[in-house]
């Protein structure tokens, strides 16, 4: 039984990373912005097919993975000027409407090219399994656990210690105010999301050789990292970390003590918990405000 559990933690502490970095990218965006990307979940899985498509024509992985960020990131940064961006000053509910028709979008392009099959990447790292207490941990789940500790802290660190980290928080708070300090919102906005788009895919390409790859798994990777950051708080970054493990890790216990099939229905569960007991935690953080 304490083989079984020690199991579960690793699974668990894998998944909670993996949604700890799309929230993180979820409340990055938000913070930047002022905008709920749900679009994030497709950066992440067309980033990872492109990095498939460029490998099997014989390119190195590191190749690869630096093109299909680069493609993505430039992708992001395209979509927010023909959308986001001519939409500026609507609503954050209209704003939220426009990244999930960005998402669909996008999800229907990669089931156009790469249709319905399941990919896979290389683990970045040769080795067998790691044996600990009886119970095998994927090499590759260190990468993710790597990539989600990295994200936190330079996100922490530019946001809480930079001058330019400052000035991008205060123009989401007082837009008049960072505007006439000289701070260009449109710029900002573009910035965040090319940035999203890079990190999403290099999210994508590390949780690639765990999950394997399909042209529909973003959309609910994309509400699962939702779920985290709203568990943590949409304005926190620590907390998006926090609610991405406790989300994993629940998830990962229950499917594997009671049954496989309540995956989803946790997170749904724990988003309904929150909508009921703590609403303003939504519904505070998407409240009207204009960008």
């Amino acid at each position: 039984m304490g083989e079984q559990l020690l199991q579960l933690l690793f699974s668990g502490l894998t998944l909670g990373s993996i949604y700890s970095i799309i929230a993180l990218i979820l409340v990055i965006t938000y913070k930047v912005t002022g905008i709920l990307n749900l679009a994030l979940g497709e950066f992440l899985v067309i980033g990872a097919l492109l990095t498939v498509s460029f490998k099997s024509m014989g390119m190195p992985l590191i190749a690869a993975s630096l093109l299909a960020i680069i493609i993505v990131a430039l992708l992001a940064g395209v979509l927010e000027r023909l959308t986001v961006n001519k939409a500026r000053g609507a609503s954050s509910l209209t704003m939220l409407i426009i990244t999930i028709g960005i998402s669909i979008s996008l999800r229907g392009l990669a089931l156009l090219i790469w249709g319905t099959d399941t990919y896979s990447l290389p683990s970045f790292t040769a080795s067998g399994p790691i044996m600990a207490g009886g119970a095998a941990l994927n090499p590759q789940s260190i990468w993710v656990f790597l990539l989600a500790a990295a994200t936190l802290i330079c996100v922490n660190t530019f946001f809480g210690r930079t001058y330019w980290g400052k000035a991008v928080k205060a123009s989401v708070l007082s837009p008049i105010g960072a505007q006439l300090q000289g701070i260009n919102l449109s710029t900002i906005s573009l910035a965040a999301f090319v940035f999203s788009g890079a990190l999403a895919t290099a999210a994508g390409i590390c949780i690639g050789p765990v999950t394997m790859v399909t042209y529909d798994m973003g959309f609910m990777l994309g509400v699962k990292g939702f779920i985290a950051a709203t568990i943590g708080g949409l304005g926190s970054i620590s907390g998006a970390v926090l609610g991405g493990l406790i989300l994993g890790l629940l998830e990962a216990y229950s499917s594997g003590l009671i049954s496989s099939g309540l995956n989803d229905a946790i997170s749904i569960v724990i988003l309904l918990a929150v909508l009921l007991i703590r609403p303003e935690g939504i519904l505070g953080a998407i409240s009207e405000r204009k960008i």
